[in-house]
C-alpha cells in the first residue's frame, strides 16, 4: 500500500510541524534553566521529553486513521498527538499549564487528553495499552466502527501491562495495534541490555497476532506495512504488533547529560535525520519543489508560532479551580 503524493505531504507536513513545535517548546522550556539547569524554574517546569527523530513512526500510522479512531500514546507524545489533529493551540496551553489548555493546564506535556480527535497519552509505563484495548472492546460490544492504535517505546515491552493487554486483544480478537517505537534505549538502558529477544515483533506470534518489523526509520515504509495492518483490522482481522527501527536525537528528557551512549552513536544518528531525507526524497520524485517546500514549512512553522502565542498569551487558573474534576 504505497503513499499518494497527497499522503507524502500529508506525512511531511506532519513531521516538519512536530519538530518545529518541539524546537519550539525547547525555547519555551529553558527559559529561566540557565545558566544551571533547574528542572523546576521557568514556564514549563517538569520533565521534557522530545520526540525529535521518531516523526516517521507517528505519520506513517496515523495517516491511515480517522478522527474517530482511537489512538494512545506515552510519555515522549508530542508527534503522536501532532499526526492525530489534536489542537495545536490548546495542547501548547496545556504544556505551559494554562486555562485554556486541552485539560485546563491540569496535565501538562506528558497527559495530553483530546477527545474531540479520540487522543490521549500517560506517563507511566505501559499504561497506555489497557485503555486502547479497553476502547475497542467497548465498541466491540456497542456494535460501533474503529480501529485503536496503542504506542509504546521498546522498554515498556517488558512491563506486565504490555503482555496482558495483547493477551486480552487477541482472546477477544479486537482491532488493536500496538506500535512499539524502538529507539534502541530504555532511559539509559539498551535494548541488548534488556530484553531478552533481539526484535519485539517476535513476540506477536506468542499472543497469535501477526507481528511486523519495519527498519530505516522510514515514513513510506511504515505507511505501506501500516496500511494493510489497518485495513486487515477493519475488516475484522484482529490486534497485531509492529517495532518501528527509530532514532531518538536527543536524550531520554531534556537535561539527560547522555553519557550512557557509545561515542559518535549520536553524531550518526543526527545524519540519518529523517526529515531533510524526506524532503530530499520528495524532491527528487518531484514531489515537492524548493519553492514548495519552503512554503510548506513557513505554513507549518506560522501555525506552531500562533500556537506558542496562545500559550504564552492564556492565563494560568485561577486557584480555586484546582479541587476541580478530582475525586476525593
Amino acid at each position: 500500500m504505497k503513499p499518494t503524493i497527497e499522503q507524502q505531504l500529508w506525512m511531511y507536513k506532519h513531521m516538519v510541524t512536530s519538530r518545529y513545535l518541539e524546537e519550539s517548546l525547547l525555547a519555551v522550556y529553558m527559559e529561566g534553566k540557565t545558566p544551571v539547569f533547574n528542572m523546576g524554574e521557568g514556564p514549563i517546569p517538569g520533565e521534557m521529553h522530545l520526540s525529535n527523530g521518531q516523526e516517521p513512526c507517528a505519520v506513517g500510522v496515523c495517516a491511515h486513521l480517522t478522527p474517530t479512531d482511537v489512538v494512545t500514546s506515552y510519555h515522549r507524545p508530542h508527534h503522536v498527538a501532532v499526526a492525530k489533529g489534536v489542537d495545536l493551540n490548546r495542547m501548547v496551553a496545556e504544556i505551559m499549564g494554562k486555562k485554556t489548555g486541552l485539560s485546563g493546564g491540569r496535565g501538562g506535556h506528558m497527559h495530553l487528553f483530546d477527545p474531540t480527535v479520540n487522543f490521549s497519552c500517560a506517563g507511566i509505563v505501559a499504561q497506555g495499552l489497557a485503555p486502547a484495548v479497553g476502547a475497542m472492546l467497548s465498541r466491540h460490544l456497542q456494535k460501533k466502527p474503529g480501529v485503536a492504535v496503542a504506542y509504546l517505546g521498546e522498554g515498556a515491552t517488558n512491563a506486565g501491562a504490555f503482555h496482558e493487554s495483547l493477551n486480552l486483544a487477541a482472546v477477544w480478537n479486537l482491532p488493536v495495534l500496538f506500535v512499539v517505537e524502538d529507539n534502541s534505549w530504555g532511559i539509559s538502558v539498551s535494548k541488548a541490555q534488556s530484553t531478552a529477544v533481539p526484535r519485539n515483533d517476535a513476540r506477536a506470534a506468542g499472543y497469535g497476532m501477526p507481528g511486523v518489523y519495519v527498519p530505516g526509520n522510514d515514513a513510506d515504509a511504515i505507511f505501506d506495512a501500516a496500511g494493510e495492518i489497518i485495513e486487515r483490522m477493519r475488516k475484522g482481522g484482529g490486534p497485531a504488533l509492529m517495532e518501528l527501527e527509530t532514532y531518538r536525537l536527543a536524550g531520554h528528557f531534556v537535561g539527560d547529560a547522555e553519557g550512557y551512549r557509545p561515542e559518535g552513536e549520536k553524531e550518526a544518528l543526527q545524519a540519518k535525520d529523517p526529515i531533510p531525507a524526506y524532503s530530499k526524497r520528495l524532491i527528487e520524485t518531484g514531489a515537492l519543489t524548493d519553492d514548495s517546500d519552503r512554503e510548506l514549512v513557513q505554513a507549518a512553522h506560522a501555525k506552531v508560532d500562533a500556537a506558542i502565542a496562545f500559550g504564552r498569551e492564556s492565563s494560568y487558573p485561577d486557584p480555586e479551580e484546582a479541587m476541580q474534576h478530582v475525586f476525593a
